[in-house]
């Protein structure tokens, strides 16, 4: 198993923090990370049948195995066990005494802010980012294999072909976690939901419509798209401040949080059928914004990260809050630069300056683009693909 950039963080944080907990999907890591980083801490998983029953019947006879403390893994299996070990860290408040972990965030969450606030750090584990797979062969593959395979670390540490592995993942940790969560009875329309959500990556959330084109009620895809966003498969990115102007976008885009899994869902079984395919473009833009919310989310940071669309004008894929400054991000898939590609970011700026708000001031103007060369422009950065996470650095 390569390092992971998220355990640097870990590791800070257990000398802080009585309690460490680690969230993120199903196969991202979380395991072998925390095990890694906390050798000498026993484990338990209370994914184990025996393990939950123990700790749901007699939760401090459970926690009295473990002194000193321990890695609890899937701890949203036995909530009952966050009240008893807040009593236990309040008692002796000893730093990295407990990490815990989990795939479902709301129940964990629910949990985490009853029992442990203040007691813990709260760090998320997602799929690799590029500089992760780079470390297994100090190379990232090109372009479209890496939107094909996604990041599941299993896929690159097993070298395992990734279109059987995301299908099997859909098929039992996806659904079955889902089932469980929402007690889903028809789970054929179900993955039509699931599909559905990935050809929408990159476009404004309409519920209604995704709703209807499943044949399920405007409530219930709701509440599934709430459940797909706890278990970490998809999110949404909002608006850039809609009181800018009226004539913002003041709805949602659509996101996955692994290009492969999308991919998966919609029935792309090799890296050569991207290069035609009709989505490429909005695939390229879903690995991108994924890219830059894993780089930051791995290094302990939470800035805030939207998008500008001027209705029917111009839009700008995202945009990074560091303080009073932004860094404005496009995503171009095709391979050749062209300046063209920074025609939109002008707009955000004439927005701030007509309203005459001080607050903000545009600082970094970045083109990620499907080529390999980048180019210091201008208008701004040109960033061949394979040199975002080095722009990102750059832009802090």
């Amino acid at each position: 198993m390569i390092e992971r950039t998220l355990r640097r963080q870990l590791e800070v944080a257990a000398e802080r923090y009585p309690v460490v907990t680690v969230t993120g999907p199903r196969q991202s890591g979380k395991t072998t990370l925390t095990r890694m980083t906390f050798p000498d801490l026993p484990y338990a998983s209370l994914e184990t049948p025996s393990e939950r029953e123990f700790a749901g019947e007699d939760p401090l006879g459970f926690l009295a195995r473990f002194p000193a403390g321990a890695i609890l893994d899937e701890i949203q299996r036995a909530p009952l066990l966050l009240s008893y070990i807040q009593g236990i860290v309040d008692e002796e408040p000893a730093p990295g005494r407990f990490v815990l972990t989990g795939s479902q965030n709301l129940a964990l969450m629910e949990g985490v802010s009853q029992s442990l606030a203040g007691r813990t750090a709260l760090l998320e584990l997602l799929p690799l980012e590029l500089t992760e797979i780079r470390r297994f062969d100090g190379s990232a593959p090109d372009l479209d294999t890496v939107l094909w395979q996604g990041g599941y670390p299993r896929i690159h540490d097993r070298e395992l072909p990734a279109a059987q592995w995301l299908a099997d993942y859909t098929a039992t940790y996806l659904e079955r976690d889902v089932r469980s969560l929402l007690s889903v009875g028809d789970l054929g329309t179900f993955h039509t939901f699931l599909r559905m959500c990935a050809g929408r990556v990159g476009q404004l959330l309409n519920l209604a419509s995704l709703a209807a084109d499943c044949g399920v009620s405007q409530p219930t895809a709701r509440r599934w798209l709430s459940t797909l966003e706890a278990s970490f498969i998809a999110f949404q990115l909002p608006p850039f401040h809609a009181n800018l102007g009226k004539r913002l976008a003041k709805r949602s885009k659509l996101y996955f949080h692994d290009p492969g899994l999308a991919a998966s869902l919609l029935g792309i079984e090799e890296p050569g059928q991207l290069a035609t395919h009709p989505l490429r473009g909005a695939m390229f833009e879903g690995w991108m914004v994924s890219e830059i919310v894993k780089w930051h989310r791995h290094r302990g940071l939470r800035p805030a990260i939207s998008f500008y669309r001027e209705r029917d004008r111009h839009e700008i894929d995202l945009v990074l809050e560091h303080g009073a400054d932004l860094t404005l991000v496009e995503a171009k898939a095709g391979r050749t630069p062209s300046g063209s590609h920074f025609a939109a970011f002008p707009a955000l700026a004439d927005q701030i300056a007509a309203r005459g708000d001080k607050r903000w001031r545009v600082r970094s103007r970045l083109v990620v683009y499907g080529g390999e060369e980048s180019q210091s422009r201008g208008e701004g950065e040109l960033i061949g693909w394979r040199d975002l996470p080095d722009a990102l650095a750059a832009a802090r």
